[in-house]
């Protein structure tokens, strides 16, 4: 009888540890939410959304899962005065769920099936009541044993999302002093908070933005060799010096990340249309480096000056080239962008073209440690292009190498006539 007893004893336990073994995940609103209509009432911070009044407004939670299966999904929640009824969907599933309790509280939504790896997007939907604050979505089932990836912390960058870059492969045994690129972004890849970084150098680099509905830039900076985020705290001996600047030209100094000298023009460029970079990097012989950029555009057929600055405690010729693609706002972080890079070519110091034909793929700690998978580049139409944001499904490995065809369209360029 005893052996019956504890025979029973023992299965009742083995199927509890088997229950609480199963993959459990909280999701935070807070890193993995985005909106699809802007609105200044609802507010999303590291602890989820709170004060969502407005019904026109749908947060839409993005979760990766390398496995499919069964997903179930469950809400973490909290009504704070009276209650409120929401609608919770991925796909053609969908629950409503009562928010009733004052205190956080995991209420049960439903069961998914998923058919394909990739993002799940699941949409929340204000449906009557007050407004509840939901701080994570709950995940289990079969398709959480595979590899499931979301921003879990460090939620500004997550938000912003993977920025990716395109280091084109220089000769090592020639020194270069100009480097030539255009940039071609298609027509509707041009969200608000896109920077298409064009020239990239050791110690800067020189694209064009989308900084407003209304105002584009084309913005050049060369970083202070002082490390600091602070440019007020830059010693003068280490600041960097204008030398020339561009008709309309704004300068100024950047900080945050890494702090230097700023110059950019309000420029109203276009998608579809191909703009032209040319930069310059030569050591004066007195201890600092010059970095001149210019800017062509096809809307007025003529090279433009950005700005010329001199970099203190520098001796180099163009060492890097290399460009990226990042979102610098991060409620634009579900919004695909993409740019085609052309025809790149280094000039070295005895005035000679070489056309550069490979480039190394690489991404940022984002991409790195494995919060977003967004991201992507390659060769296409004999071009290298970079794409980023927007959730879609396939991914390029970092560090892959791409190789274009030489199109020997080496640059027309009239040096002695540049401003």
């Amino acid at each position: 009888m005893r052996k019956i007893i504890y025979t029973a004893v023992a299965l009742l336990m083995a199927s509890v540890v088997i229950y609480a073994q199963e993959p459990q995940m909280h999701v935070p609103l807070g890193g993995n939410t985005f909106f699809d209509k802007q609105s200044k009432k609802i507010k999303l911070n590291e602890n989820g959304i709170s004060n969502w009044t407005d019904n026109a407004v749908h947060p839409v939670v993005y979760v990766r899962v390398n496995k499919t299966g069964s997903l179930k999904i469950d809400l973490k929640a909290k009504c704070s005065s009276g209650n409120s009824k929401v609608g919770i969907s991925a796909g053609t599933s969908k629950a409503s769920l009562n928010i009733t309790d004052k205190d956080w509280k995991v209420y049960e939504g439903f069961a998914y099936n998923v058919t394909d790896t990739g993002y799940i997007a699941v949409k929340l939907e204000l449906l009557n009541g007050t407004a509840p604050d939901i701080s994570d979505l709950i995940i289990s089932g079969s398709a959480t044993e595979g590899k499931v990836d979301y921003v879990r912390d460090e939620f500004y960058w997550g938000r912003r999302g993977p920025s990716v870059h395109l280091n084109y492969l220089l000769p090592e045994d020639k020194q270069f002093e100009w480097f030539y690129n255009e940039l071609t972004i298609p027509v509707g890849s041009d969200p608000l908070g896109s920077y298409f970084m064009s020239n990239g150098f050791g110690e800067g680099y020189c694209g064009i933005q989308v900084n407003s509905p209304t105002e584009r830039r084309v913005l050049f900076s060369v970083w202070s060799p002082f490390k600091t985020d602070d440019p007020k705290s830059i010693p003068d001996s280490a600041k960097i010096k204008l030398l020339k600047q561009g008709e309309g030209v704004h300068i100024g100094e950047f900080g945050n990340e890494g702090s230097g000298g700023q110059s950019y023009l309000r420029y109203s460029w276009k998608a579809g249309n191909t703009y032209k970079f040319l930069t310059h990097v030569k050591p004066d012989g007195k201890g600092r480096t010059e970095y001149t950029s210019y800017f062509f555009a096809p809307e007025q057929n003529k090279w433009m000056l950005i700005a010329s600055f001199s970099r203190p405690l520098t001796n180099t010729y163009y060492k890097h080239a290399h460009s990226f693609l990042e979102n610098f706002d991060p409620e634009m972080g579900a919004h695909n962008r993409k740019v085609f890079c052309n025809n790149q070519w280094a000039m070295d110091t005895n005035g000679n073209w070489t056309e550069l034909t490979k480039a190394r793929f690489t991404a940022d700690a984002t991409a790195k440690k494995g919060a977003r998978y967004d991201y992507a580049g390659g060769e296409e139409n004999g071009s290298f292009y970079m794409t980023n944001c927007g959730f879609f499904k396939t991914y390029t490995p970092i560090n892959s190498v791409f190789e274009r065809k030489a199109m020997g369209k080496q640059p027309v360029i009239d040096f002695k006539t540049l401003p």
